[in-house]
């Protein structure tokens, strides 16, 4: 944000009482061409911009009413900093226009407008993650904020949506013919489901302000203080990292139809995507190797994953005797796994597995992670197989489980305290 220009003679109501009334504005230079002026009259004050071409010419823009007799809001009534960030929108437009360019659009700049923008422009740099984050900015940002103007947002009005969603039911699986979303209201008293409800408000805050630090720099907005000061809610983005035991895996399996099953059982051998399972074909396995290849994965880069004795028997007899470009994992009909395809019947395994909650491919992924970490397995290790940049995420994650000099140290040197009673409860593993 640049740095508002300080006049001893503008900066507060008091100094500018002291000015005499006049027609003529007292000018402020902001920079080369550019300034603000403030004009007094009877009954308050105005702001003024005005903007010298390449030919000299100048040009002038109205602002709004200086804050002589009300409080500023950002809105009507500007400060001498609210009136300078709303004075440089106005330069960049006259500047851009003077360069020979078209203007911006006119008309009212809206939260909608900026987002798409924004989804937009990471579109043309092959960012990836767009299709997610323009799927939750349509869901929760556009229908609350998308039609509000840029320049209009307030502070209050951003902690508003932000707690709103925080407190909101959390929106479930519909289909596709369904004209409103289901929801599933969160329980108060579970600290789980507030923390991830709370966890979702920052994601889609962050995707909000990102959109709008955009709006910024392109100029379409002459602040970014009312998003700058709404902070995101502490702790919440370090989720309890569920897993499943092996018992827990083999009833799952078990409970899963035969095309499916595989998909599962894909998922627990080598750690890999929903995605990622369902784009593989016969080519990316190499036998000899002991290796399948995740062409096209999240972060964009490849990856080879390497098989461990199960995963090799899997692909061996799924790619046995089928062309290369087959796909590896598909449905009972032959057709690929499609992107919503693979919920509703995991939900229906682990019903019948009595896995509750009920295991998402997520937790799949977590659970062959987990796995290594508990064997010893470095991170940086467990990081290339799960197709991570940096072991950070992997540390965050999966560091706790993982055999350490501390943990093995304190179990060594504990004392037996005698404190507990025997019993002859076993507990279920099957």
């Amino acid at each position: 944000m640049a740095r508002s220009v300080r006049n001893p003679k503008m900066d507060t109501r008091s100094a500018r009482l002291k000015l005499t009334e006049r027609r003529e504005p007292y000018w402020t230079v902001i920079s080369a061409g550019c300034a603000i002026g403030y004009r007094r009259g009877t009954k308050g004050g105005t702001w003024v911009a005005r903007f010298r071409t390449e030919n000299g010419k100048q040009v002038y823009e109205a602002l709004g009413a200086a804050d002589d007799a009300r409080d500023p809001d950002g809105l009507t009534v500007f400060s001498f900093g609210q009136a300078q960030d709303s004075a440089r929108a106005f330069f960049a437009q006259a500047a851009r226009i003077d360069a020979g360019h078209e203007p911006e659009p006119s008309g009212p700049y809206t939260v909608k407008a900026a987002t798409e923008d924004y989804l937009a422009a990471r579109e043309r740099r092959g960012s990836k993650g767009v299709k997610a984050d323009r799927y939750a900015a349509n869901a929760r940002i556009v229908p609350e904020l998308g039609e509000l103007e840029v320049k209009k947002l307030t502070t209050k009005r951003i902690r508003d949506w932000h707690d709103g969603i925080a407190n909101a039911p959390k929106l479930v699986r519909s289909k596709a013919t369904a004209k409103k979303r289901a929801t599933k209201a969160i329980d108060p008293t579970n600290v789980e489901e507030v923390r991830a409800r709370r966890s979702t408000a920052n994601r889609l805050l962050t995707i909000l302000k990102a959109a709008l630090n955009y709006a910024y720099r392109e100029g379409r907005a002459a602040s970014d203080e009312p998003w700058r000061k709404v902070q995101p809610y502490r702790e919440v983005d370090v989720a309890i990292v569920r897993y499943l035991s092996a018992a827990e895996c083999k009833r799952l399996v078990n409970a899963c139809e035969v095309a499916f099953r595989n998909l599962v059982r894909g998922a627990l051998v080598t750690g890999c995507r929903y995605g990622e399972l369902s784009r593989m074909q016969v080519k990316d396995f190499d036998a000899s190797a002991s290796t399948i290849s995740v062409r096209l994965s999240k972060s964009g880069r490849p990856r080879h994953v390497a098989l461990g004795d199960e995963g090799l028997a899997l692909l061996k007899k799924l790619t046995a005797g089928r062309l290369g470009n087959e796909l590896i994992f598909h449905r009972g009909d032959g057709k690929a796994w499609g992107p919503s395809h693979q919920q509703r019947p995991l939900e229906e395994a682990s019903s019948a597995a009595k896995i509750d909650p009920p295991a998402t491919f997520h937790i799949l992924r977590h659970t062959y992670a987990s796995s290594l970490a508990m064997k010893g397995v470095p991170m940086g290790v467990i990081a290339a197989q799960l197709g991570h940049s940096d072991t950070r995420m992997t540390e965050k994650h999966y560091a706790h489980l993982a055999p350490s000099y501390v943990a093995d140290t304190i179990r060594a040197s504990l004392p037996a305290l005698d404190i507990l009673e025997p019993t002859n409860i076993v507990g279920m593993t099957a």
